[in-house]
């Protein structure tokens, strides 16, 4: 795992759950002098984190700051690949700009692009994200997986799937819904938007920027005018303020986990998980293209993850990108 010593310090502060460390133990484990150590802490220290001395037995950890950092992503990592690299910023312009960067210039499979404020945060269709500072996930995870240019478009459905797991394995008073194709909504609110981006040669994809945003504890007064009737957050709905960062470490298990499993058996699995957790299918749906738009009663995703519609005359049309209205019925 690529930590910094900084970092490798604080999780193993973290990882030993209120117990201290002596000085002495921590040089000798990382390799460095008691000095280091004692300046490292001092760092820390500016940075937010709380010790207190104990006399005989070493540093206690007792306050840590509201952050999504290496250290506090790692210490509940339990993945092989997905996370081992992590790039962490206070503010940065786009999550989703440095990955292109940083994939071009051969980043690992697996790693990621934190943020606690996004200046010029974007969604699909080139709108613009708001990513609130330190309330929210602004991340984008760079995925290298063999698979052929089309289909790429099914890793947003994978990523989605991945997050509403991994929301349901932590969280007990809200069930997290999918809408086609990117957004996940609870109680019909969004709550988290993805946006998946390629980069690819004519046979072959070089890597997949996948960008996820969730409002993670906001409260309702946070949001501007004009998302305070349809945006949430989780803390919201779970009623208390939430670990963003064990929150990322737990998408980033199930999103290494979901992408194995494509690869080696194909998108049937991931396709029925989607299919049980979408607020989309059997309803009624107005569907806004570039070219027109179309009104009927969504019946499926392809195993493309391209939209099914049934027309009001029972034709059936593919839609491969659009907006999603669901229609009260």
């Amino acid at each position: 795992m690529n930590l910094s010593m900084k970092d490798k310090i604080i999780k193993r502060f973290l990882e030993a759950k209120d117990e201290p460390i002596s000085g002495q133990q921590l040089a000798d484990d990382l390799g460095i002098s008691r000095t280091a150590i004692w300046k490292h802490l001092q760092n820390l220290q500016e940075e937010g984190y709380e010790f207190i001395t104990i006399k005989k037995k070493g540093y206690k950890l007792i306050a840590v700051p509201d952050r999504v950092d290496a250290a506090k992503i790692s210490s509940y990592l339990k993945t092989k690949r997905f996370g081992h690299t992590i790039h962490y910023f206070e503010e940065i312009d786009s999550t989703q700009r440095l990955a292109h960067q940083l994939a071009r210039d051969g980043a690992k499979d697996g790693t990621i692009i934190i943020a606690e404020e996004q200046t010029g945060g974007k969604g699909r269709m080139q709108r613009t994200w708001y990513s609130a500072k330190g309330k929210g996930i602004w991340m984008t995870v760079i995925v290298r997986p063999d698979l052929l240019p089309h289909q790429a478009p099914q890793f947003t459905l994978i990523a989605a799937v991945s997050i509403v797991m991994a929301m349901k394995s932590l969280y007990t008073n809200f069930t997290p819904e999918i809408k086609w194709p990117n957004d996940i909504l609870i109680n019909g609110k969004k709550c988290v938007g993805i946006l998946t981006e390629m980069l690819a040669e004519m046979d072959r994809v070089d890597g997949l920027l996948i960008g996820i945003g969730i409002n993670a504890n906001h409260e309702q007064t946070d949001f501007p005018d004009e998302l305070q009737e349809i945006a949430t957050s989780v803390a919201i709905e779970e009623k208390q303020k939430v670990d963003r960062a064990q929150l990322v470490a737990e998408i980033l298990s199930y999103l290494e986990r979901y992408t194995d499993e494509y690869i080696e058996n194909g998108f049937k699995s991931i396709k029925q998980l989607w299919v049980e957790h979408s607020c989309t299918i059997g309803k009624r749906i107005r569907a806004s293209t570039i070219r027109e738009v179309i009104e009927g009663k969504a019946i499926g995703i392809t195993d493309e993850g391209v939209l099914e519609i049934l027309l009001d005359n029972s034709q059936i049309k593919k839609v491969y990108s659009a907006d999603i209205e669901i229609q009260n019925q």
